[in-house]
């Protein structure tokens, strides 16, 4: 796996996966950027996301379980001290749908977060990773 990265100034880069996906990467005006786009550090936390939602939802299909939405929301503490590493990592897992029972979304949760998902398996090594598993029901 590779990539690119190319500093486009003002402490924004662009990114180029091997797939040829783009994607932009700044920083906040404390940081010396303009805030234009995420962080490297919050990618890092969408990575997560991305990766552990893959896994989940294919997890889902594989035992046929439906649902009308999903999203994860996700949110990190980093420690005071350089390199500033993830400590504490949160992650809601909310789905929305009719009629769903908790035990195959968090089952699914689960396997992920502790078994399937590399970046969970990476960030591990620093940081606690909790999550909860949220059903909002939908009317029509």
């Amino acid at each position: 796996m590779t990539t690119k990265v190319r500093y486009c100034g003002d402490m924004t880069f662009l990114g180029v996966s091997e797939t040829k996906h783009s994607v932009v990467m700044g920083a906040s005006p404390k940081s010396g950027g303009e805030g234009a786009a995420p962080s490297p550090m919050e990618m890092v936390l969408l990575g997560l996301a991305g990766c552990s939602g893959m896994d989940v939802v294919s997890i889902l299909k594989k035992k046929r379980v439906e649902f009308d939405g999903y999203q994860m929301d996700v949110s990190g503490e980093r420690a005071d001290d350089h390199p500033k590493v993830f400590t504490k990592i949160h992650v809601d897992f909310v789905f929305t749908g009719r009629d769903l029972k908790e035990k195959p979304f968090e089952d699914a949760v689960r396997l992920s977060v502790e078994k399937y998902c590399s970046v969970a398996g990476m960030l591990r090594t620093t940081a606690e990773i909790t999550w909860d598993v949220k059903i909002q029901e939908t009317t029509a």
